[in-house]
């Protein structure tokens, strides 16, 4: 929601700061009476209105804000490819976790010589199982869904990384993008006060350099939000496969150690 209102905001501004300065400028130049002896106004507009040309003939300012969002845009794009394939290939594993857990009568019988994060569930709970082979059974399971808990928020917290950065750009984007604004704006009114004209064709390069750095703004900021928020959800959904494998592993804890204190009595008989 806070990412939501800085984009409005941003664009908000941004509207209302052209509003003004397309205000100033009309009222004069539509005043003004044809000249003869004026320049032609076409004449004096650059040639090349082009994105690219706009940031070649930009301050340089207004480049290391456009430089700086472009970059920011290549982040958010790179950071979602890479989270994506980590968050389809965790999620693949647990569910290949889940299956045979389901599908095993003992704990033992699941492999857990991977790397991931229902593998070290299954470890954990193993150790612990052997380690207290010569202890009472009582704090057995306490023991184990510690262990388990913590192994889940340290996983949580891997496939969480990321995603500050893409809230980072989501909130801060609009913001540079709206300095850029104003200052290619500063820079129109400058021009203005140099050349002693409203005349459109001094202010022009100005206006579309300020509304360039709007753009690649919005450009950098409403897919960080976007991908963000559809990260949120998809670890969120991570975290509740690893609460079901936790609870599988727990399951078959309690069968293994009930069997553990049937088969006691009848070795001791």
């Amino acid at each position: 929601m806070t990412q939501r209102n800085s984009v409005l905001l941003h664009t908000g501004a941004t509207a209302v700061a052209a509003l003004l300065l397309t205000s100033v400028l009309a009222g004069p130049v539509l005043a003004q009476a044809p000249d003869a002896a004026s320049p032609d106004i076409s004449a004096l507009l650059p040639r090349d209105l082009s994105p690219w040309g706009m940031f070649l003939h930009a301050d340089l300012v207004v480049k290391l804000v456009l430089i700086g969002l472009a970059f920011a845009s290549l982040v958010t794009w790179t950071a979602c490819l890479a989270k994506a394939i980590e968050l389809w290939s965790a999620k693949r594993r647990v569910h290949e976790h889940l299956r045979a857990l389901a599908r095993a009568s003992t704990l033992r019988e699941v492999d857990a010589s991977a790397r991931d994060a229902v593998s070290r569930l299954i470890g954990a709970a193993e150790r612990e199982i052997e380690l207290s082979a010569n202890l009472r059974t009582d704090g057995v399971k306490e023991r184990i869904a510690l262990q388990l808990e913590r192994i889940e928020v340290a996983a949580s917290r891997h496939i969480g990384r990321g995603m500050g950065v893409l809230a980072t750009i989501g909130a801060t984007a609009p913001f540079v993008g709206l300095f850029g604004t104003v200052w290619g704006i500063m820079n129109s009114f400058i021009g203005i006060s140099k050349a002693h004209t409203t005349n459109l064709a001094v202010v022009a390069p100005g206006i579309a350099e300020a509304l360039l750095a709007t753009a690649l703004g919005l450009v950098a900021a409403v897919p960080a939000v976007v991908i963000y928020n559809m990260f949120a959800r998809s670890i969120s959904g991570y975290r509740a496969l690893l609460a079901d494998a936790s609870a599988q592993v727990m399951r078959h804890v309690s069968r293994d150690l009930d069997r553990q204190r049937v088969s006691l009595p009848r070795a001791a008989e």
